[in-house]
């Protein structure tokens, strides 16, 4: 990956369109999410040809053949494991992990964790409807209880799993949760992720205007996602609806209130997401609507050891203690015998 970055022609969003035509249901939220990683990816200060986009099976993992770089897609919740070997292999390379709820955290849970947990340089973003778009609407992991879907026709009993919960319980170096239709706040989070050395989860709320509209309206409606919403800011209190609401800690449980009558900012928990320690991250990630305005923003962003780089420190470390090696000589050596 070149480091010159003055010495590069100058890329803009068209530049990573393909000539695929997209077949993404009309008004789908998937649409403003390849529409925003296209104008973040020319700002980054690396060469097209250096962007990897890895996908696994549903309709957020069409993305790669949108994206005019190279890319594959892959088997249902593989998509990690695939990440993981071209990353290892060609360090220099930005590799990106497209995937949706079902992909990632059904069949994929075990590949996700193991991917976050090692703290690869790769950055996930996982699209989140809330439903399987693509096999035509069957409830998925993230289904909120109670979902009548064709699978799950009297509702769903299965308790449905939080993406940043078990992102930050993997201990996740990164974490983030984006909207589909904040566009400023989505091209932030991107842009964070981009300049993350290690592995960075996005949770973007996307609307399945088919299956399962609407999942996200009390994030989305300007009328109601101001109380609805809290936008997280290093540093500062967590504050929300018109400045008059906020949340403070009360014996380790938060709970809303208003300022004023004795109660100032300063009572108020303050957001930290560079603590090294990933309690608050995920007393916030467990912070969910209706009974609590839910946080968009950085949850996390602290430094680790980086996986890939550590796998190729040692690998440098044996070539220059024992030499390249000798492929023949392996298969060959320790314990042999001959079948007669």
């Amino acid at each position: 990956m070149s480091t010159d970055s003055s010495a590069l022609p100058v890329l803009t969003a068209k530049d990573f369109a393909s000539d695929q035509e997209i077949r993404w249901c009309p008004r789908c939220g998937d649409y403003s999410i390849l529409a925003q990683m296209k104008k973040v990816l020319p700002k980054l200060g690396i060469p097209k040809e250096d962007f990897v986009f890895v996908s696994g099976i549903g309709c957020s993992s069409r993305f790669p053949y949108y994206m005019e770089t190279y890319g594959f897609h892959s088997i249902h919740g593989r998509a990690p494991a695939l990440a993981t070997g071209v990353k290892v292999s060609r360090p220099e390379l930005s590799v990106w992990v497209i995937t949706g709820d079902g992909d990632a955290l059904s069949i994929g849970g075990n590949h996700l964790m193991h991917a976050i947990r090692r703290n690869i340089d790769l950055k996930i973003i996982l699209f989140n409807n809330q439903i399987y778009g693509l096999t035509k609407g069957q409830y998925s992991p993230t289904s909120p209880l109670g979902s009548r879907t064709k699978s799950t026709p009297m509702g769903s009993v299965d308790n449905p799993l939080a993406p940043l919960c078990v992102a930050i319980g993997s201990e996740a170096t990164f974490v983030a949760r984006a909207i589909d239709v904040d566009i400023k706040g989505l091209v932030s989070t991107l842009e964070r992720a981009a300049a993350h050395k290690g592995t960075a989860f996005v949770e973007v709320y996307q609307d399945c205007n088919v299956f399962n509209p609407g999942a996200f309206s009390y994030a989305t409606d300007k009328k109601v996602k101001a109380d609805n919403l809290i936008y997280l800011e290093h540093g500062k209190p967590l504050i929300f609806g018109d400045g008059s609401k906020g949340i403070r800690l009360n014996e380790m449980k938060p709970e809303i209130v208003t300022l004023g009558k004795g109660i100032t900012e300063d009572d108020l928990l303050f957001h930290d997401e560079k603590a090294e320690e990933p309690s608050l991250a995920f007393l916030l990630s467990r912070m969910r609507y209706p009974e609590f305005p839910e946080p968009v923003g950085v949850f996390r962003d602290v430094e680790k050891p980086v996986y890939d780089a550590q796998v190729n420190s040692q690998v440098d470390s044996a070539i220059q203690e024992k030499g390249e090696g000798d492929l023949e000589a392996l298969f060959n050596s320790g314990d042999t015998w001959t079948v007669e």
